[in-house]
């Protein structure tokens, strides 16, 4: 097994007791993407229906359906409740750990792992494959040679490269089809004015916004450089690919969703006739003093007085978008492995005997609990294929040990 992230571990949890089980990772320490994730509240998957939650994954739905369905949202649910995590569905349908951290179940994970005797290997760096196929490491005692029964390559993408996922793989499967790696769920850049750039660090709450026939609901952050935040990242996607077509890009938010044009309008009017333009909009409507330079952004800073013509302002409220936040920044990673270098069961056609999980693979999901969910998952299924081939299918149920595995 080659990496300790959250793929990597579990499929070695689940291979560990059909199999003896090392895991190599190139940082000090184990799970270092999974603690990242805790600030946030370690997002562990969605309590939406299944159908909606498969459709999450765009082109990637079809193949990762029958990975999801082996292991659905509440089976993970039921494993993090099994570490002692208690768990709990937020507003939106996300779901948490009770403690919102990720450190406790990373522990109760890592002890389970060395019940099921899993030896963690940190510090040592996967260097790619020799001649005869040996993976070839490089650890604290200097470089080596391994030949293990099979291997599960989880490296990850190539986002927050700190925590150990630098893309650096992709040079070692030279033989291999892979997607270029590309920024997922990250910020956009937008050319602010110094007022907007002084509002750096405010968030803007309650937005829908639009691109390309896709609209988003939730919250950004206003950055220096532009937006990030939930409502960004779920429209990344489509803003990087018409931005790499050469295309224009243009976001656009409604600033209040909930509320239809005409009524927007009918509370302007009602505002008395000689406040400012600020005033009216903070008492009518009670636009920030952000939200107000926000439109005069979009729109210039002469804004429209006449209600409707305001009103229709404040629903669509175009940013030309410059750029995207780049890959050692974004949260997750698009491309990866093809689907046409893996067989069924996520085994590499050019190298038999190695199995791949996680964001190696050519997929992209939004924020929301849907990468981890898919990581997990993926995990799963390649330490299925490892025991398929392995041939300890008969020994599933009774957990008999055999030839060891990487």
């Amino acid at each position: 097994m080659v990496g300790g992230g959250p793929a990597g571990l579990f499929a070695a949890e689940r291979m560990a007791p059909h199999t003896r089980v090392t895991v190599y990772e190139r940082m000090p320490s184990m799970g270092r993407r999974l603690l990242m994730a805790g600030r946030g509240g370690l997002n562990l998957t969605h309590s939406e229906d299944f159908e909606a939650f498969v459709g999450r994954y765009g082109e990637a739905a079809a193949w990762l359906r029958p990975h999801l369905e082996a292991l659905p949202p509440g089976a993970l649910v039921a494993w993090a409740e099994g570490l002692g995590q208690e768990t709990f569905v937020g507003s939106s349908g996300r779901v948490f750990p009770r403690s919102l951290k990720a450190s406790p179940l990373l522990r109760a994970w890592l002890a389970r792992l060395a019940e099921l005797g899993v030896a963690l290997r940190p510090r040592t760096e996967w260097l790619g494959f020799a001649e005869d196929g040996a993976l070839r490491l490089r650890g604290p005692e200097g470089e080596a040679l391994v030949r293990p029964a099979a291997t599960v390559l989880a490296l990850g993408g190539a986002s927050w490269p700190r925590l150990g996922a630098d893309g650096g793989w992709t040079a070692r499967l030279p033989q291999v089809a892979i997607s270029p790696l590309r920024p997922a769920n990250m910020g956009v850049d937008i050319a602010w004015s110094p007022v907007l750039q002084g509002f750096a660090g405010q968030p803007l709450k309650g937005l829908a916004a639009a691109f390309a026939g896709r609209t988003a609901r939730g919250e950004a952050m206003v950055t220096r450089y532009g937006l990030e935040g939930g409502i960004v990242y779920a429209l990344s996607g489509p803003i990087r690919e018409a931005l790499a077509a050469g295309g224009e890009a243009v976001l656009v938010l409604d600033l209040r969703p909930d509320i239809p044009a005409p009524r927007l309008a009918e509370r302007l009017a009602r505002a008395p006739a000689g406040a400012s333009l600020s005033t009216r909009l903070r008492k009518a409507l009670h636009l920030s003093p952000l939200e107000t330079n926000l439109l005069r952004e979009a729109h210039g800073k002469a804004l429209p007085a006449e209600p409707s013509a305001l009103a229709a302002a404040i629903k669509a409220a175009p940013l030309r978008i410059a750029g995207v936040q780049p890959l050692a920044r974004a949260i997750s990673s698009a491309g990866g492995i093809e689907l046409a270098a893996l067989d069924e069961h996520l085994m590499l056609r050019a190298r038999p005997g190695v199995f791949v999980a996680g964001e190696m693979l050519d997929w992209e999901a939004p924020t929301g609990g849907y990468l981890l969910q898919a990581c997990f998952a993926t995990g799963q299924a390649a330490a299925t294929g490892v025991l398929r081939r392995l041939g300890l299918d008969a020994t599933l149920a009774s957990g008999g040990p055999s030839s060891w595995t990487s």
